[in-house]
């Protein structure tokens, strides 16, 4: 007789890491409970977009300063003490297991800058845009509601473009975490059911007014601008990309005429 289903088995199963037989006994319950199914579906499509998402970041090289030669060259030059060594071992095996994306969060100019928000429209929608269970937390027909929750997160007001002439019409949103604090995301779809989004939060260290920019990160593309301290992103993915740059410039002329 067969153990009983666990969680660990089941966040194994989404992982790949069952022996063949355990696989089976997992899908044979997964079958039987299909809530528990749904739910661990969706996990394994947000793991799949992280994947995609963070995947070259974790792929980049250690840079030649924190390379092990470097390190020790370096210490025979100086007079460092013990603890500065140890200080910069600690940081050659964090540059080694981030691969780039712990530096990237050490540069405090860049972290909170047009990049910075970039770069968390990209990942926010990577997770969320393919969620095909629950893309969005509070839906369109409360989207009163949703402008409160958002602007009481962001102690920002909060304006929401209508894209419908775009042909996107609001789906809802939610309330996303990022290195620079919270983030309104707002998903849209068309008739289609292809989606865009736009991220939105407060400019907390940099870049309060900036230009639209065009932005990439793996297969999902978008246009990101900064207004009076506030940043805005409008991603979407590849088979959208000659559309966005137009959307993306009615939605800054709406936010702009809101505020």
């Amino acid at each position: 007789m067969s153990r009983p289903i666990s969680e660990d088995d089941l966040h194994a199963f989404v992982d790949g890491a069952l022996s063949e037989g355990r696989r089976a006994e997992v899908e044979a319950y997964l079958e039987k409970n299909p809530e528990v199914a749904d739910r661990f579906a969706r996990f394994g499509t947000h793991r799949a977009a992280l994947r995609a998402a963070l995947g070259p970041i974790a792929d980049e090289p250690v840079p030649p300063a924190l390379t092990l030669h470097h390190l020790i060259a370096s210490r025979r030059q100086s007079s460092w003490t013990g603890w500065r060594a140890a200080a910069a071992a600690c940081l050659l095996l964090i540059a080694g297991g981030g691969g780039g994306w712990v530096l990237r969060g050490l540069d405090g100019g860049r972290a909170g800058g047009i990049d910075a928000l970039a770069r968390e429209a990209s990942y926010a929608y990577a997770v969320f845009g393919p969620d095909g269970g629950r893309p969005v937390e509070i839906s369109a027909a409360d989207s009163d509601k949703l402008v409160r929750w958002v602007e009481q997160r962001l102690a920002q007001p909060v304006s929401l473009p209508d894209l419908s002439d775009s042909g996107y019409r609001l789906m809802g949103g939610r309330v996303v975490a990022t290195q620079n604090g919270p983030a309104g995301l707002f998903m849209y779809d068309d008739a289609k059911g292809g989606r865009i989004a736009i991220l939105m939060r407060p400019m907390v260290r940099r870049d309060a007014n900036a230009p639209m920019a065009q932005h990439r990160e793996g297969d999902v593309v978008g246009y990101a601008w900064a207004d009076d301290g506030m940043g805005y992103s409008l991603v979407g993915g590849m088979a959208a990309a000659d559309l966005l740059h137009p959307i993306a410039d009615e939605a800054r002329r709406q936010i702009r005429a809101r505020t």
